[in-house]
């Protein structure tokens, strides 16, 4: 049987390119969303396209139980996962914290952070007894820095960040690979949610540069799964080529 790899928030932008560049590479896939339509629509162009396998599970990586039940759905053969990409994330509002929406926090902190925890729960433990596996969690400039009215959402990726230092520690001893892959802006569906729907909104955010694609993450991540047994990226950092931080763009 190919390999397999999980990705998380797979029915759009990097998880959807990721899962777009894997079967390329031959590998059969676990993708999970909330949004089952789309995914499925994936999967069936994946299949035709690559001749791989592929498993579509509708999932809110927010709630506990539907990722347990969505990990033991899978038949057994389906549950030997070499590859997790943990990348369903979510960035909600743009308000100083005295006026933040307490709502927004809840979701992005759900999300983001126990989200990442409740999927890696359940796939770590086969990981650690085959002594195999790769785990590349998504991450953010915004994990590196703070950005004005940020707050949460860049402690969430500060969150990702820690633990992501912390899988590797622990999974040391196991022979598991762990990295970080922390994009700077990517045009994807990022602004439109971050801004609830006003598409006018989200797209200034990329006037005057070109951002970086969904497809130059995947890229990046598949570089990042193909290193040589014994080579571990711990996290690699992409920016375009007109973003030098968090908040300083050169835009024409």
């Amino acid at each position: 049987m190919n390999k397999i790899a999980f990705i998380t928030g797979a029915s759009a932008g990097i998880g959807k390119s990721c899962a777009e560049v894997f079967a390329r590479e031959g590998f059969n896939l676990i993708l999970t969303a909330r949004r089952l339509e789309k995914l499925e629509e994936l999967a069936e162009e994946i299949r035709n396209d690559f001749n791989v396998e592929v498993k579509a599970i509708q999932m809110d990586v927010r709630i506990k139980t539907e990722v347990q039940k969505g990990w033991e759905s899978l038949p057994e053969e389906w549950k030997v996962v070499d590859l997790l990409i943990n990348n369903a994330g979510l960035s909600q509002g743009l308000d100083p914290i005295f006026s933040g929406d307490t709502d927004d926090w809840d979701r992005m902190i759900d999300t983001n952070i126990k989200g990442l925890l409740y999927i890696s729960r359940v796939i770590l433990p086969q990981m650690k007894e085959r002594k195999s596996g790769h785990v590349i969690n998504i991450g953010s400039i915004a994990g590196r820095e703070v950005y004005p009215n940020g707050n949460v959402y860049c402690a969430t990726k500060h969150a990702v960040d820690a633990l992501n230092k912390a899988m590797r520690i622990d999974l040391l001893p196991y022979g598991i690979k762990v990295s970080a892959l922390n994009p700077g802006a990517v045009e994807t569906e990022f602004s439109i949610v971050r801004f609830k729907g006003d598409k006018a909104r989200a797209s200034r955010v990329y006037e005057g540069f070109e951002p970086l694609h969904a497809k130059d993450i995947a890229e990046a991540a598949w570089f990042v799964a193909s290193r040589p047994q014994h080579v571990n990226i711990n996290e690699m950092l992409v920016m375009p080529t007109a973003q030098a931080n968090g908040t300083l763009f050169n835009k024409q």
